[in-house]
């Protein structure tokens, strides 16, 4: 083989490796800084995975704010309809959050299904429920019309 071709072979080849290596990497990246979505009854029955970062929600349950009186501390319960799912927060909750509305909570699931989130997004106006929540609460009533739910689930 020519030098010259032989010399070019070996600069394309390197630019394949290089680009094939800079290609795996930012795939890589991007899988470990997904926080992937997750509603109540999916965590409850194990389909999330526990010391990772998830996003789950639903709407807020009613009475279910607990709020410690000496820090930032507060916990809630969020529902797909389906499941209820505890989230234990600290730190200042967004304005428009309240009980009976939707909220979606950022953070890592423990072993005893308790979400510890580091961040709660709430809905934005009254006419806006966040897609992920509309389609777990559509799921969830579709379930029920089908009868393959049970409250007893629901409690868990």
């Amino acid at each position: 083989m020519h030098p010259i071709r032989k010399q070019r072979l070996q600069i394309v080849l390197l630019i394949v490796v290089a680009s094939s290596l800079a290609a795996g990497l930012i795939a890589y990246m991007l899988g470990q800084n997904a926080n992937y979505f997750f509603t109540p009854s999916q965590v409850l029955q194990g389909e999330a995975p526990v010391n990772v970062t998830i996003r789950a929600g639903g709407m807020v349950v009613q009475g279910s704010i607990e709020r410690s009186a000496d820090s930032l501390d507060v916990s809630f319960l969020v529902t797909d309809g389906l499941g209820i799912l505890k989230v234990s927060y600290s730190g200042i909750l967004p304005d428009l959050f309240a009980e009976g509305e939707a909220a979606i909570a950022t953070g890592k699931l423990g072993a005893d299904k308790v979400l510890r989130a580091s961040q709660v997004l709430a809905k934005h106006d009254e006419n806006y429920t966040p897609p992920e929540v509309a389609d777990a609460m559509n799921q969830a009533y579709k379930l029920k019309q089908q009868g393959k739910y049970s409250p007893q689930e629901a409690e868990k």
